[in-house]
């Protein structure tokens, strides 16, 4: 797994100049950023966009990050993210209430404002190198308060395929 994560990210450092490089951080770099009450929709390659209220807690020692994303985005439970800082690991334990839960373990880094969870697991029944990307939408016009673009993506390990594929996506912004 630590091999195949340090051959993502030395691909990533070929297409990218070194000084954007992303940095190894810990929960509580996101934690503060995320938390509150957020609308938007989310979207997959098969469905189209639903929309949906995402709720995200912090523990007070911000090495826990809970995420709860309303009834209706993929199943007619809500889904559960919750992500433990593990000394340089975070578990993840996904749960929706329909499937068996999911528990992954996963590495937090930043680059500039975004941040990225990335991992090795399994989605759609096929092992992959997981994805979750948290990009920061810059304040406007029609979203004064910003938010954040919520990326799921996977780079499935039984494909010759370099790229990425966007699983789904959920955009938290303030009501």
């Amino acid at each position: 797994m630590k091999s195949r994560l340090l051959l993502l990210l030395g691909a990533l450092s070929v297409t990218l100049p070194l000084s954007a490089v992303a940095d190894k951080v810990v929960l509580a770099e996101l934690c503060p950023q995320l938390v509150g009450e957020w609308q938007g929709s989310a979207a997959n390659p098969a469905l189209d966009p639903m929309a949906v209220t995402t709720s995200v807690m912090c523990s007070a020692d911000q090495r826990n990050l809970y995420i709860s994303v309303s009834r209706g985005s993929r199943f007619s439970n809500s889904e559960t993210w919750w992500f433990r800082q593990q000394q340089e690991t975070i578990l993840l334990v996904y749960g929706n209430g329909v499937t068996e839960d999911v528990t992954q373990q996963l590495t937090l880094y930043q680059q500039a404002d975004s941040f990225s969870f990335l991992g090795e697991g399994e989605i759609n029944q096929r092992p992959a190198l997981v994805q979750l990307q948290f990009d920061p939408i810059k304040a406007n016009i029609q979203q004064p308060q910003g938010g954040w673009q919520w990326q799921q993506s996977a780079h499935y390990l039984d494909d010759d395929s370099e790229q990425y594929q966007v699983v789904r996506a959920i955009s938290l912004l303030k009501p």
